[in-house]
């Protein structure tokens, strides 16, 4: 009785050891406020730490941000067969190809999460930076519709407004966060921890939002683009077309920037495909946010855009 007394005793400690173990897998994050989100990507394989420790508040360097982002979110080119396989150096000069964190740049260019081509691997990556490589990896997964609006931030003006659209998206989806006072500090270094919390609630937007169903055709549609001022640095875009009938939508599909434009495609949103609509030519609009740093267009003709001469048939009109 004696002894089994004793061995109760020492399961229930090494249980008690190995629960302790699980909940802290690292032992610098237990008054993280984001511990279980860093210990959930542990338990993944999706992080790693040295010697047990995760250095939460240490700055990410690119290599350790794009590898994580890249396993992550589970990007991979095994599906792929090249001619000559593609090396990091090939667009980043400043890389090695035989070190950890190759793989993972070869497999984010594949995928376009445009990576600076001077970077390098010890590179501090910002907040902005990694949401706009996040976001990236995001949308690489699928197509998700986004709420269209706009979240203001009070330090906008340091904001890369080649990353604007990517941290407003993360902004909606809650992914990110504004301080008490609306700064996103978007030159500021991402810290190994807010990384970790960023990319868990990616992977959980990507496993649980339901994706845009492919559309049938589309219907040929000109479009008519107008901008108006909202603040100093803030233009809001409508794009207006012309559908056959009146169970037809219109949504922003991609933002391209390109030199000093904001490339706007569109796509069109079927009619419930249950219900009867007349033939009657209906006017439809929607709208999306740039900053006035870029003019914003509609793309060439066959650009993404469906439509007839759409670049010819905008206009612009700003608010003064």
């Amino acid at each position: 009785m004696k002894k089994k007394s004793l061995l109760t005793l020492a399961l229930a400690v090494i249980m008690i050891f190995t629960l302790g173990q699980s909940v802290f897998a690292f032992s610098d994050v237990k008054n993280d406020p984001n511990k279980d989100k860093i210990n959930s990507l542990e338990e993944k394989g999706i992080i790693s730490g040295d010697h047990g420790r995760f250095n939460p508040n240490g700055k990410l360097t690119y290599a350790a941000g794009i590898s994580m982002i890249v396993k992550g979110l589970d990007l991979n080119i095994d599906h792929v067969r090249f001619i000559k396989m593609p090396l990091a150096s090939d667009n980043h000069p400043n890389l090695k190809d035989d070190a950890w964190y190759s793989q993972a740049f070869v497999i984010a260019d594949f995928y376009g999460l445009d990576i600076p081509k001077d970077v390098k691997a010890n590179d501090k990556m910002t907040k902005e930076q990694f949401a706009h490589h996040l976001f990236k990896a995001m949308i690489a997964k699928g197509d998700y519709a986004f709420i269209e609006i706009f979240m203001l931030i009070n330090d906008e003006k340091d904001v890369n407004p080649a990353y604007m659209d990517s941290i407003q998206k993360l902004l909606i989806t809650k992914i990110a966060s504004l301080d008490r006072n609306n700064n996103f500090y978007p030159t500021k270094a991402i810290t190994r921890g807010a990384a970790a919390a960023w990319l868990h609630d990616a992977i959980k937007f990507v496993e649980e939002t339901p994706q845009v169903e492919p559309q049938p055709e589309q219907p040929a549609f000109d479009q008519v683009l107008s901008v108006e001022a909202v603040t100093p640095a803030i233009n809001k875009v409508t794009v207006t077309a012309q559908m056959p009938n009146p169970g037809y939508g219109l949504r922003i599909a991609s933002i391209q920037f390109v030199d000093n434009q904001a490339v706007i495609y569109t796509e069109a949103v079927n009619p419930d495909p249950d219900k009867m609509y007349p033939q009657v030519i209906t006017e439809v609009k929607v709208s999306t946010y740039v900053d006035s740093a870029f003019k914003p267009v509609l793309p060439e003709v066959g650009g993404g855009s469906s439509g007839s001469d759409a670049s010819v048939s905008s206009e612009k009109k700003i608010a003064q």
